[in-house]
């Protein structure tokens, strides 16, 4: 006898279910897809495009400090971003996930057991994170072909940046909570917040004012702690006061609660470190092929690309809580419908990204700088790789939907056949023809095919077959 979907089951015991939901909840089950998730991502789209601009400012002051200071931190960037992508993305999102389902499945208490344990995890992770950037740092930069001052330069930003990594780790796990409610505002609103205070800290510790030394480039590792550090204690005093849907309440801990964040979030780091391995060693292979200006081109460049991370998330986050709540629900066709709505916006926002930046390189490249041989690379990877951008988003987009659902295996198969493609590619097209136009095309040839995988997948049933709701 087949199972009757879980949309057209009615009966008194569904209807006490759904009358047990907070109307938050019933929200993401029952109102229309487009207009909820469009509602729910703008104020994560404004958060992350201001956690973006964090870094972005920080890059403009500093390229003031001369070519080398800019290459040291494009040598750091693939890293720093690396931990924020884990902590806001990887783990994070699988926290959302977690926290979704269970109150889609009507588990309060289950919710408020696994923020005790997000925060246990991220606390983890953020200590051994420093911990190792802090101990082989210049061993790391110097094989990703860091030398002389732009070494040094690295080292002074890295250095500050990761002994203050918990707190990244803490702002991102509070807020990985919240949103795994539906919440997207609050977390919006205090990070935002703290950007409008980093924009005059920034310079201020860069360059000194007053009875403020001049820090040079680690005065802007010492601004982005302190945004940390301030997102934290507030998010934090949000979740603890009792305000949010999902509480933080002191009890034991438990293996199982570790194993549904960690099994999602486990995959989820894989990707995202896919996706940094990707950039760090291509940032390898164009130190190898030319010289520091051609690095600081290529990091300038790569950073819009990071930047449609944030912007994806922004979209991506809302549908990890709509997907999640409706899997946890038994709603299975509206959780792939979610994924494919969000997937069609994602790649329509960062192909025109993409495009614009193919056409009019110049207009981002030159907020940083005007050394013609950075101008030179930077415009080169605009525009071959620029117009790959919404298979990136695309895939991103639907990596999220993918978490939500707790379902990770066709993100990780899409993320290695890019790795495959474009750091073998783009080896054998240097080893080959010498050029960075190469590297590049490799790099765009894996972007689509990431894009292309992930849609296919999920479009023809396979990448979400597996999704199963849990018991009622």
């Amino acid at each position: 006898m087949s199972e009757m979907p879980a949309a057209a089951k009615s009966g008194p015991a569904e209807e006490a279910h759904t009358e047990t939901l907070s109307p938050a909840t019933r929200r993401l089950l029952h109102g229309p897809i487009l207009p909820t998730l469009l509602g729910m991502a703008w104020p994560n789209m404004l958060i992350m495009l201001a956690q973006a601009a964090t870094g972005l400012i920080e890059t403009w002051w500093i390229s003031h400090l001369g070519t080398d200071a800019l290459a040291g931190m494009a040598l750091t960037f693939p890293l720093i971003m690396l931990m924020q992508m884990m902590s806001a993305g990887a783990i994070g999102g699988a926290i959302s996930s977690a926290v979704a389902r269970a109150l889609g499945a009507g588990r309060r208490d289950d919710a408020d057991a696994l923020v005790l344990h997000a925060l246990v995890i991220n606390l983890v992770f953020g200590l051994v994170f420093a911990g190792l950037m802090l101990a082989f740092g210049r061993s790391i930069y110097t094989a990703l072909g860091g030398r002389g001052a732009e070494l040094e330069a690295a080292l002074a930003y890295s250095n500050v940046v990761f002994a203050g990594n918990v707190f990244l780790w803490t702002l991102n796990g509070f807020a990985s909570v919240i949103r795994g409610t539906g919440n997207m505002l609050v977390p919006a609103v205090v990070i935002c917040a703290g950007v409008a205070l980093l924009v005059p800290l920034s310079p201020l510790l860069i360059y000194g004012f007053g009875p403020l030394p001049a820090l040079g480039i680690a005065g802007g590792g010492v601004a982005l702690v302190l945004f940390n550090v301030g997102g934290t204690v507030v998010l934090a005093w949000y979740v603890l006061s009792g305000r949010n849907l999902a509480r933080l309440r002191w009890m034991p801990l438990e293996w199982a609660k570790f194993r549904e964040i960690l099994g999602v979030g486990a995959a989820g780091a894989f990707n995202t470190i896919q996706t940094n391995v990707v950039i760090a060693l291509a940032t390898a292979l164009v130190a190898a092929a030319a010289g520091a200006e051609a690095v600081a081109g290529f990091g300038t460049g790569v950073r819009l690309e990071y930047l449609l991370v944030p912007l994806i998330f922004g979209l991506g986050a809302p549908m990890v809580a709509l997907v999640g709540t409706n899997i946890g629900a038994g709603q299975r066709e509206r959780a792939l419908r979610i994924a494919l709505t969000g997937g069609a916006i994602a790649f329509a926002l960062t192909e025109a990204i993409g495009l614009a930046a193919a056409v009019w390189p110049n207009a981002w490249l030159r907020l940083f700088s005007t050394e013609p041989e950075m101008i030179d690379a930077g415009t080169r990877y605009l525009r071959i790789v620029g117009p790959t951008y919404g298979f990136f988003g695309l895939g991103l987009a639907l990596y999220f939907a993918s978490q939500g659902a707790g379902r990770m295996l066709w993100p990780v198969i899409a993320g290695l056949v890019r790795i495959g493609i474009a750091l073998g590619g783009g080896w054998l097209a240097l080893r080959w023809t010498g050029s960075l136009d190469g590297v590049f095309a490799a790099l765009a040839l894996g972007i689509a095919a990431y894009g292309l995988i992930l849609i296919l997948s999920i479009r023809s049933g396979i990448g979400l077959r597996t999704m199963k709701a849990p018991a009622q």
